[in-house]
């Protein structure tokens, strides 16, 4: 059942790669439409059979590789992946669907992105380490070539610069799986057959440092982050929304499976240490995201904010954090996706990004007030107002971390604050104010509507009924909020209270 989810993208790109030259372009991007939405459609079907009382895997599937490595092909999903699956296939179809009819090398840039897709749901399933490490590196290449041959101006560098960044994230990630296996005595890299319970605390630390440090590249944490804004920027519309509502889910996701779920111990001991870096991160995201002056770089730099809330609940691990931090990444995948297909739209329609060039796009005379709406709407859920499910994921997490770690949930708060700072300077700047000419931009056709209407709609309905959003979750984060030894629990807060 859930090897639809890897093997079916991974055979529409290579249907789709072995496509006539003579096929036309449209009929391409129809095929990768098809094989995406048959693959959203069985994911749903998942959702729909998943039973949210059982906190371990289900559907799960086994199949022996080489016994020799200790490699299987182990697949199995919980409320730590179910959601996260789904959104990996919506934002999948969101953008094949809003990529453009007349993309160059079609052929080359559908495989890509169905290519991606099935090895991040292979990542998302797996429950072998090695299994895990090859579905992770899969989407690597697939994603430099889209950076660095659909990309902007400077696409040569921001793809070399996350090729390097993303490889050396995996190298750390890779020599941890292996020192887990070394120091366990365990011949098999399946989950349930490597433990660190017996490892002293400073291996388990040692350790555990790897997979903060590798998957801090991925999400990214601040300082690591620096490839984020070239390559978000520098990123096609429909490559980007992959980019920040999926890709950073694998650094996330990474981070409490292998962090929080195979280190108790010393997860607990560090705890504080993270719950700091993820304030750090989100207050440094906020402020840098208020000085830019690019609208898909502001953007951009606002996902390094949201990224630190998850990491300041992953540290608290209470039962409310985590199903908060599950909550936080799905809703922020859908709303950064939402940001960018519409920035992706007035850059089209009006030739830039520049906030010193933008203006009155609410304006009936400029063609696009509904654009201008949804913007205005995709930053509500982005700076957490009420109603939306930005502000429900938010709440939680600050819910469940301030009994935890005070300070920094405090300062996740102002940053929360400050979120809603730039994006009112970006909404004034773009959808409002005084018109300086009476330009009537290209009209907004209804199949670039589409997509923003579906986001929406989304964001919206969870932020209404939040019960959707949160019960998946909720039995498989209490079970992992269970196996943290009660008396670092104990520590944890004598720490943040001092």
């Amino acid at each position: 059942m859930l090897s639809v989810l890897i093997w079916l993208p991974i055979f529409a790109a290579i249907v789709i790669a072995i496509l006539p030259v003579s096929f036309p372009k449209h009929r391409i991007r129809l095929t990768a439409l098809i094989f995406s939405g048959i693959v959203l459609c069985w994911n749903l079907f998942i959702l729909l059979k998943f039973d949210i009382t059982n906190p371990g895997m289900q559907f799960k599937e086994y199949l022996p590789w080489n016994e020799t490595l200790g490699l299987s092909y182990q697949i199995g999903v919980d409320g730590l992946s179910i959601l996260m699956l789904v959104l990996n296939s919506l934002l999948t179809w969101i953008s094949i669907y809003s990529s453009s009819k007349e993309t160059e090398r079609p052929r080359l840039f559908y495989s890509m992105i169905l290519l991606v897709s099935g090895g991040v749901a292979g990542a998302f399933l797996a429950e072998n380490l090695l299994l895990f490490f090859l579905f992770y590196e899969l989407e690597l290449i697939p994603f430099y070539l889209l950076i660095s041959i659909w990309g902007g101006e400077k696409r040569a560098y921001a793809g070399i610069k996350f090729l390097i960044y993303t490889a050396v994230s995996g190298a750390l990630i890779l020599a941890t799986f292996l020192g887990m296996v070394w120091l366990s005595g365990s011949t098999n890299f399946a989950f349930d057959a490597v433990s660190t319970e017996n490892l002293s605390t400073a291996k388990q630390i040692l350790l555990l440092a790897g997979i903060v440090l590798g998957f801090g590249i991925k999400i990214p944490l601040v300082p690591f982050h620096t490839w984020l804004p070239d390559a978000y920027v520098e990123a096609s519309a429909p490559i980007a929304i992959l980019l920040g509502g999926v890709l950073a889910k694998l650094g996330t996701y990474g981070m409490l499976r292998f962090g929080l779920g195979m280190f108790p111990h010393a997860w607990s001991i560090i705890a504080p240490t993270l719950a700091i870096w993820g304030a750090v991160s989100a207050i440094y995201g906020a402020v840098i995201a208020i000085a830019q002056k690019d609208i898909k770089r502001m953007v951009a730099y606002s996902s390094v904010g949201h990224m630190g809330y998850i990491l300041l609940a992953g540290a608290a691990s209470t039962p409310l954090a985590l199903v908060g931090a599950v909550a936080q990444m799905f809703s922020h995948g859908i709303i950064l996706a939402i940001l960018f297909h519409l920035v992706g739209v007035v850059e089209a329609k009006v030739g830039t990004r520049e906030l010193d060039k933008l203006n009155g796009l609410m304006s009936p005379i400029r063609g696009l007030p509904l654009i201008s709406a949804l913007l205005v709407l995709g930053g509500m859920a982005s700076a957490g107002i009420p109603g939306l499910t930005g502000f429900i994921a938010e709440f939680i997490v600050f819910q469940g971390s301030f009994s935890i770690f005070p300070i920094p949930t405090i300062l996740c708060v102002i940053a929360s604050g400050l979120t809603a700072v730039y994006f009112v300077i970006l909404l004034n700047r773009t959808c409002f104010g005084k018109l300086d000419n009476v330009a009537y931009y290209p009209k907004v056709l209804w199949s670039e509507k589409i997509p923003a209407l579906i986001l929406a709609a989304f964001i919206i309905f969870l932020g209404v009924q939040p019960t959707w959003l949160v019960r998946w979750s909720e039995s498989t984060t209490t079970t992992m909020v269970a196996a943290i030894p009660t008396l670092e629990k104990t520590v944890i807060s004598e720490v943040a209270l001092k």
